[in-house]
């Protein structure tokens, strides 16, 4: 008798992806979604996430070089990476 192989995940929810904590992927969602303004996303950082929204900013700059959070969200992470990158170059 063979038991069935676990689920991995649904289309609603990907799997998690390796390498990445519960903390990067809750990061990589907040940054998914759309904000009406500056206050509520902050808000929500402090009030979901526990982090300043200084501390916020910093882990996101670094999961933009994780190869791991391209492959969990390749389409959130390139986006960021092209405003990074217009960012840089106006400066």
């Amino acid at each position: 008798m063979t038991t069935p192989e676990p689920e991995t995940g649904s289309a609603a929810e990907p799997a998690p992806a390796p390498g990445l904590s519960a903390r990067d992927r809750a990061v990589l969602a907040m940054e998914g979604r759309g904000w009406p303004g500056p206050g509520a996303k902050e808000r929500e950082i402090r009030e979901r996430l526990g982090l300043s929204p200084t501390r916020y900013y910093q882990l996101l700059n670094a999961l933009l070089d994780d190869p791991a959070a391209a492959e969990h969200d390749p389409v959130t992470v390139n986006r960021l990476r092209r405003v990074r990158a217009a960012r840089r170059e106006r400066r």
